[in-house]
C-alpha cells in the first residue's frame, strides 16, 4: 500500500534519508583523515563496542559486531598490536578474556570525535536555524523510532562476513554507535 505523499515532500522520506547518510558516511570517513593510526570501519566498531562495554569478553564483543569467534580474535590481534586495547583473563572467570581500551586507543576515539564534530558543524553552519532545528528533532525521532527495533537476524547463508569484517555495530543495552561525546 503506498504511502499518502507529505505536503510539501518531493521526495520519498527513506530515499532523502538514504541520500543523506551517503553524505554522512562521507563525513565520517573525515573524521578518519589526520587521526593516526588509521583504523578499518570494522576496527573503529569493535573500539566503539568495547568503549561503550569496558571488560566486555570476546564473545559478548563477537555477538556486538555479529562477528564470529575466529574473526573477533583476529580483530582483537590486530588493535592490540597498534596499541588500541588490550585482553587479559577476567579476574574471576579465568575461561573469559576481558577487553580494554588503553589510553591510546581513547585517544584515538576522541581525536575522531573532534574531527568529525569539526566537519559536521560546518555543514550545519551553513543550514538556516530553524532547518537546523527541524534536524535535530526529526532525528531525535529516528533515533526514538530505531531503538526499539530488534537487533538484525542473521543471514540464513552459512557463510560469516570475511575475516575480521563484522556485520553492523548493534549497540546492546546503555551503548550507542555515536561518535559524539
Amino acid at each position: 500500500m503506498a504511502r499518502p505523499r507529505r505536503s510539501g515532500a518531493h521526495e520519498d522520506p527513506a530515499a532523502v534519508l538514504a541520500a543523506a547518510a551517503d553524505l554522512l558516511a562521507v563525513l565520517h570517513a573525515r573524521g578518519q583523515d589526520g587521526v593516526t593510526p588509521a583504523v578499518s570501519p570494522s576496527q573503529l566498531r569493535a573500539l566503539l563496542a568495547v568503549e561503550g562495554a569496558e571488560g566486555i569478553n570476546l564473545r559478548a564483543l563477537g555477538d556486538v559486531l555479529g562477528s564470529r569467534p575466529p574473526s573477533v580474535t583476529r580483530l582483537c590481534d590486530r588493535l592490540e598490536a597498534m596499541g588500541l586495547l588490550t585482553r587479559a583473563p577476567h579476574p574471576l572467570r579465568r575461561r573469559e578474556v576481558e577487553v580494554r581500551l588503553t589510553p591510546r586507543g581513547r585517544t584515538l576515539l576522541d581525536e575522531r570525535r573532534l574531527v568529525r564534530l569539526r566537519e559536521l558543524s560546518a555543514v550545519l553552519g551553513r543550514m538556516a536555524p530553524e532547518a537546523v532545528e527541524a534536524l535535530v528533532a526529526g532525528l531525535t525521532a529516528f533515533r526514538e523510532a530505531a531503538a526499539d527495533l530488534p537487533p538484525a537476524a542473521d543471514p540464513p547463508s552459512t557463510e560469516g562476513p570475511p575475516a575480521g569484517e563484522g556485520g553492523g555495530f548493534r549497540p546492546g543495552p546503555g551503548q550507542t554507535e555515536s561518535l559524539s561525546p
